[in-house]
């Protein structure tokens, strides 16, 4: 099996060098120098550290090559890039023929004033003739590129997309479960970022393990009242994608929107948190599109709203957690 991953980050180096065991994987990084020292060196030295790549990874570069040629034998394309970056990289396969994923988790910043899409949303707009999917679930790439076991979720409405997505990542020490609600798991994947700030705030300002596991609940239930406002299935986020993502992005130390949460407690700014992270923290830029489409869509998220006017600027720390403390009582299933 051919598969093209463009994006050299953490996450689309980890599973590049996974999966080259059992296939032949082209990993394309984004400019010439990044494929000549990650090639010459196998190892990414900015965003793997440490981790010996698998010698049978090739490694290429987009640099000067249109990205539909590079793609255009492959079996399976996947999209390491930002949700920043999906767009473009849509755009630049849109009359790619073959199976599709992407791997980033959050909302597209909103243009023009337009609500900010999810991956699949955006899909439909660019390139709607696209066999697209997502690979999602409870991963940090580092224990991925260990070779740590780990369980995925391959979604997408398209068989061909799930099935060659087990077939290109099951085995060894990784797990592959198909679902082909696509939306569920992509709300479950932009959502916990959010929420991981919060329990990072949490855990900052030493509340105590009860505050972090009603936290993790009620927020659970918060991503669960706007993914079924959107159209997911209920029972996704007790899968993998919702509740094994929120839980292991919310408590991991690894986790780099739990890492702003735990700096901004500190009385860092977002700023010098978001900087001293080397790696985009989706949170940060998916938050306010997550209240702005549960706006509209009349779903209740006090979690995700506090964490906003903290990002915002304009709440401090302390005030977001009595402005939660203080909501008036609700039932549990409210």
């Amino acid at each position: 099996m051919k598969v093209v991953i463009f994006g050299a980050g953490a996450w689309g180096t980890a599973l590049a060098s996974a999966a080259a065991a059992r296939h032949d994987v082209t990993l394309v990084a984004r400019d010439a120098a990044q494929a000549l020292a990650i090639r010459s060196e196998r190892e990414n030295r900015r965003y793997l550290p440490g981790v010996e790549l698998s010698p049978r990874l090739a490694i290429g570069s987009q640099a000067g090559q249109p990205v539909a040629l590079l793609a255009s034998d492959a079996d399976l394309v996947i999209v390491a890039t930002p949700m920043a970056g999906l767009r473009q990289k849509l755009e630049e396969l849109r009359d790619h023929s073959g199976p599709l994923a992407w791997l980033c988790k959050g909302f597209e910043a909103s243009i023009a004033g337009a609500d900010g899409l999810l991956g699949h949303e955006v899909c439909a707009q660019v390139s709607p003739h696209l066999m697209g999917g997502v690979l999602s679930g409870p991963s940090f790439a580092l224990e991925v590129a260990r070779g740590q076991p780990t369980a995925l979720v391959a979604a997408s409405e398209f068989a061909p997309v799930r099935d060659a997505l087990v077939k290109a990542f099951h085995g060894g020490n990784m797990r592959i479960y198909a679902n082909d609600d696509l939306v569920g798991v992509e709300v479950g994947g932009a959502v916990k970022n959010v929420l991981a700030i919060a329990t990072g705030l949490c855990d900052g300002l030493a509340l105590g393990l009860n505050a972090r596991a009603a936290l993790v609940t009620r927020g659970l239930a918060e991503m669960t009242r706007l993914g079924v406002a959107l159209g997911a299935q209920s029972e996704t986020f007790m899968g993998l994608s919702g509740l094994g993502d929120l839980v292991l992005t919310a408590t991991g130390d690894l986790s780099r929107n739990r890492q702003v949460g735990l700096m901004l407690a500190q009385g860092r700014t977002l700023q010098e948190a978001v900087e001293s992270l080397g790696h985009v923290a989706e949170g940060v830029y998916s938050a306010r599109t997550v209240v702005a489409r549960a706006d509209h869509l009349g779903v209740e998220m006090p979690i995700s709203r506090a964490v906003v006017a903290l990002l915002d600027g304009r709440i401090d720390a302390m005030r977001a957690v009595g402005d939660l403390m203080g909501r008036g009582p609700v039932a549990e299933t409210a």
